[in-house]
């Protein structure tokens, strides 16, 4: 069987269930976003091997394929999803933000990514997170996403990996330095 199947040429695809889309549609907007950050966050975790940080963006990776799933499935056949996103892994982000904030040095000005490999690559990361949870948000306001969990979920996350950039870099370049 072969990847490429053809029917997708004329600007079609096609969602779980077996519904046509267009590829503009909002839901395939934030389909692609969420896979943009899931393959992201594989940057930051390989430029992470064998920390525990790399377990845990590997975590928020799997966490994304429910959001994803939720996404694909729309909110009515979403409900009858195996595994979905809810209040425990928000839970959990709170605890992993607040660990990681106890562990990062607040700058006192904007900071310029790039001091490290892994800090850009979790800064672009939470950019990456920002613009999904744009996506997201429009999905929710278009009533094509109804669990509230995921946008939660998301809103903490861009928060996390703001710190582990913070981390990840040791000190940050202030954007007024002298």
């Amino acid at each position: 069987m072969s990847i490429t199947t053809r029917q997708g040429d004329g600007g079609r695809t096609r969602l779980p269930g077996g519904m046509w889309t267009s590829k503009t549609d909002p839901r395939m907007e934030a389909l692609g976003t969420v896979d943009e950050l899931v393959s992201v966050l594989g940057l930051a975790r390989a430029a992470l091997a064998g920390t525990p940080t790399a377990s845990e963006l590997l975590g928020v990776q799997k966490t994304l394929f429910l959001i994803g799933a939720e996404c694909a499935y729309g909110p009515e056949r979403a409900a009858t999803l195996p595994d979905r996103l809810g209040p425990a892994q928000c839970e959990e982000m709170d605890h992993w933000a607040a660990a990681l904030e106890s562990r990062a040095a607040a700058p006192n000005d904007f900071v310029l990514p790039g001091e490290t490999l892994p800090g850009a690559f979790l800064d672009l990361a939470r950019t990456v997170a920002r613009r999904c949870e744009r996506r997201l948000v429009a999905l929710h306001e278009q009533g094509l996403l109804h669990n509230p969990d995921v946008l939660r979920w998301i809103n903490r996350l861009s928060d996390a990996l703001w710190l582990l950039g913070r981390i990840a870099e040791g000190h940050s370049r202030p954007l007024h330095e002298r």
